[in-house]
């Protein structure tokens, strides 16, 4: 028995889930997005590029599942963002900081051992739901 409150959301912009979850869910205030890796929603394949490719097409990625959401970037409250190399930090991190302005939402990095499809980038957010014109 689901909750009464409780939103599916899956943009057409953004890839279709690759397993047995939703893209993004959302319950009370809040929009929870599944990881999301560079895949491009058109081909289903990892962009080119390398890291910075990649971490663009992830918030191109987020960013369309909450629109979808009636939400934005602006409006993330936490991301968890998953490397595969600690090297590629800096890059990723320099990418990260062009998407939110002023009030940053906090942020765990931590370093893994795989993603799926051989991905170098993953991150989720958790997100304000708009009241209104707010994004």
């Amino acid at each position: 028995m689901a909750c009464h409150d409780k939103k599916v959301y899956q943009s057409e912009k953004a890839p279709a889930p690759i397993g047995p979850y939703s893209v993004g869910t959302g319950g009370g205030p809040f929009v929870f997005t599944a990881g999301q890796i560079g895949l491009d929603p058109k081909t289903g394949e990892l962009v080119e590029g390398g890291i910075e490719a990649q971490t663009r097409q992830v918030f191109a990625n987020l960013s369309a599942i909450l629109k979808d959401a009636s939400s934005c970037l602006d409006n993330v409250v936490k991301t968890t963002v998953y490397l595969l190399d600690m090297q590629d930090f800096a890059a990723m991190n320099k990418i990260y900081a062009e998407h939110f302005s002023g009030d940053y939402p906090v942020r765990t990095t931590v370093a893994v051992s795989g993603l799926p499809k051989g991905a170098l980038i993953e991150i989720d957010a958790i997100s304000l739901l708009c009241n209104g014109d707010c994004c």
